[in-house]
């Protein structure tokens, strides 16, 4: 069965923010860690309609949050901890390239990784995103380097 793109409920944004903790050093990733990003996160209104979730069968399993700029979607993404480091990110991450370019057929996809995150960048040149730049920002209470990555859609299917 192909995972299920939703608009994400109030309960998946709660259970997602609360409950989901990453081991360290991806605790980075833990909604409790940036108190904006947890109240945009937790505020209906603020994840509007480009923030779903993402389910396998009836399990919550990842999140994928859009930004429309121009033809290129920008992109944010998680999966559940107890799934992550098991080499389930290409499926994941597969699936929700087909859903964006299906749904909304963007010229490019974009995203940004902390670049302590090797693991995540490792997947992500697996499949076809390419380094754009590396800047710093302040994030977390600290100020942490990150990598500006692109995919063009129209070069793969």
């Amino acid at each position: 069965m192909p995972f299920q793109f939703n608009r994400m409920a109030q309960q998946e944004a709660e259970q997602i923010a609360f409950t989901w903790l990453y081991d360290a050093p991806y605790d980075f990733y833990n909604m409790e860690e940036d108190e904006e990003d947890l109240a945009a996160f937790l505020d209906d209104k603020e994840r509007g309609e480009f923030v779903f979730s993402v389910k396998d069968g009836e399990e919550l399993i990842g999140f994928l949050m859009i930004e429309h700029k121009g033809d290129t979607l920008d992109i944010g993404l998680g999966m559940r901890p107890d799934l992550t480091g098991q080499g389930k990110g290409v499926t994941f991450l597969k699936a929700a390239m087909s859903f964006l370019r299906k749904t909304y057929e963007p010229k490019q996809l974009t995203l940004s990784v902390a670049t302590f995150n090797k693991r995540a960048i490792k997947l992500y040149k697996r499949m076809g995103f390419h380094t754009s730049h590396i800047y710093i920002q302040e994030t977390n209470g600290s100020t942490y380097e990150f990598m500006s990555m692109v995919f063009d859609c129209y070069k793969s299917e």
